[in-house]
């Protein structure tokens, strides 16, 4: 048998033959669009230029625009030289006929008014090498003044200086009237303190009040500022701080209701009032100056020992006041 290909059946045969018929049922609903796929290799972007790759650009435009204006102008500028260079040899020439005799005359004026002004710029220079060593031996004055002021007046000193300036001021302040009456004192408020004053009648220095107990206690207090400075005691810092305590309690309970105290005046003056002047604020301050001086007489530092010379660099540092080892008086 040989061997080929299947016969096909004729197309028509089987036409008879019934077909099947669709399932009944609901209509299937339309497949939805399915979105376009991209492909496997995207497309290139373009990325845009930074600002350095602008900047590159433009100035090679530049460049290239300048370099062929360049090329373009150069016989001109050549040609031009070439005149120019002729036209100042010309002027040259010219200008040395008049220019001989205008150069001596401006050297001899120049040399006239050399010969006149020598002295007086030579006297100027004198004066001011003078003046400048004047000047640097007042400033190295002052350097050494304010360095042996400053080794002298120590903050421990100056806190002392404080103290007696204080105690003055409060001895001061026992012989100055602390308080007075004004009288009328309501018919001088209209026209103000520039055009007219309140009669002040009555003074009344501290003693009145509290006669001589606080003379003692600025004497002490200048004494003890006097020793601080001297002697260099911190300690007396407690002292000084109870006297600018009892001060200032003296001043506050006895001075201030008697200054404000009117049982004796107001029956003499029709509208009297009392007022506390100068002496009852000196007081005040010399006692706050007291207190002060004495605390930072007991809250400063102590101050350092003197730290012992360092050895030298050539060997060990030898005491000149301590004899010599063995070993070097053998060899002496």
């Amino acid at each position: 048998m040989k061997r080929g290909r299947a016969k096909k059946k004729p197309s028509g045969e089987n036409r008879d033959r019934p077909k099947k018929k669709a399932l009944a049922g609901p209509r299937r609903p339309a497949a939805k669009k399915r979105p376009k796929r991209r492909g496997i290799v995207a497309a290139r972007r373009r990325r845009r230029e930074s600002i350095g790759a602008r900047a590159r650009k433009w100035t090679r435009r530049v460049d290239r625009a300048a370099d062929r204006a360049l090329r373009t102008a150069e016989p001109a500028v050549v040609r031009g030289i070439h005149r120019g260079r002729h036209l100042w040899t010309g002027f040259s020439r010219r200008s040395l006929r008049w220019g001989r005799p205008v150069y001596a005359g401006a050297g001899r004026v120049a040399r006239w008014l050399g010969r006149r002004l020598r002295p007086v710029g030579i006297l100027l220079f004198r004066l001011l090498g003078r003046a400048e060593r004047r000047t640097r031996g007042f400033l190295a004055w002052s350097s050494r003044a304010a360095t042996r002021a400053s080794a002298a007046l120590t903050p421990e000193r100056g806190v002392a200086c404080l103290i007696v300036a204080a105690s003055l001021c409060l001895l001061v302040a026992q012989f100055v009237d602390f308080r007075g009456v004004e009288v009328g004192q309501p018919g001088y408020a209209q026209l103000g303190d520039s055009i007219a004053e309140a009669p002040t009648v009555a003074h009344e220095t501290p003693t009145d009040a509290h006669s001589y107990a606080l003379v003692p206690v600025a004497l002490l207090g200048a004494a003890l500022g006097l020793l601080v400075f001297v002697r260099g005691r911190r300690r007396l810092g407690r002292i000084v701080f109870a006297l600018g305590l009892l001060t200032a309690a003296v001043v506050l309970i006895v001075d201030l209701p008697a200054g404000l105290d009117l049982s004796g005046q107001a029956s003499r003056f029709a509208g009297a009032t009392a007022v506390l002047t100068d002496g009852f604020y000196a007081q005040l301050a010399a006692a706050a100056g007291m207190m002060i001086g004495g605390l930072l007489l007991l809250l400063a530092p102590a101050p350092r020992p003197a730290k012992a010379p360092r050895p030298r660099a050539g060997g060990p540092a030898v005491n000149s006041l301590r004899p010599p080892p063995a070993t070097m008086r053998g060899r002496a």
